[in-house]
């Protein structure tokens, strides 16, 4: 293999474990999906609880739009994601609200479909795909571009660049694709974070953020 990608996964999965990927009700991943952008999950999940149970393509598509924000409220950026909420629950609508009938379809048209929804970008899009339709899909989120630029990856910390890196040589399988992405979640929440945790972390000999920290110069 030309880089680290399989190395990356192996290591993680020696020291995490088998993770696995729960995927829940594909709908309520669908809006999380949306939810979770510029905000902390915690407030996501305030704004599911929010539906009372209720959250179903059908019950947001004949929400009113001002009712929709008052349920979202918590996520921030609620008027736009209420917008956006309704235009992918339409886009939804035209698949008869069907998991089986989008994964009928090539990934490359579903993508290219919800990318063309205004406030979902490639990161939004391949969540969807991967965690709602099970598309071989490579989500990369803020946890992965600091993993990458931690470990010095050679290749521009961008998103096609680093979808290609992390994907070489990996067959191209939903569910080792969510696997590795949830065990580079769980590595980034544990030692990967803003302010490393770098005590037991298993990338300690090959990071390049305690490096730093030395050569810096006393204040």
């Amino acid at each position: 293999m030309s880089n680290k990608s399989n190395w990356i996964y192996n290591k993680l999965l020696e020291y995490y474990g088998d993770l696995g990927w729960w995927p829940g009700n594909s709908y309520e991943i669908m809006v999380g999906a949306v939810l979770v952008q510029n905000t902390a999950w915690g407030n996501v999940e305030r704004s599911l609880a929010n539906f009372g149970g209720r959250l179903t393509p059908e019950y947001v598509e004949a929400l009113p739009l001002d009712e929709l924000i008052r349920h979202i409220y918590p996520s921030g950026f609620y008027s736009a994601k209420a917008v956006c909420l309704k235009n992918v629950t339409a886009w939804y609508q035209q698949y008869g609200y069907s998991v089986e009938t989008v994964q009928q379809q090539p990934q490359g048209k579903i993508r290219r479909e919800l990318l063309s929804i205004k406030g979902i970008g490639q990161e939004t899009a391949d969540a969807i795909l991967l965690y709602v339709f099970y598309f071989p899909a490579f989500v990369v989120d803020a946890y992965i571009k600091r993993l990458a630029e931690r470990l010095s990856v050679p290749v521009e910390l961008e998103y096609k660049p680093l979808q290609t890196y992390f994907t070489e040589g990996l067959e191209k399988d939903a569910i080792l694709f969510g696997k590795y992405h949830i065990l580079i979640l769980e590595h980034g929440k544990r030692h990967c974070r803003k302010k490393p945790v770098c005590g037991g972390c298993p990338f300690i000999n090959e990071c390049d953020f305690p490096k730093r920290q030395k050569s810096m110069p006393l204040q």
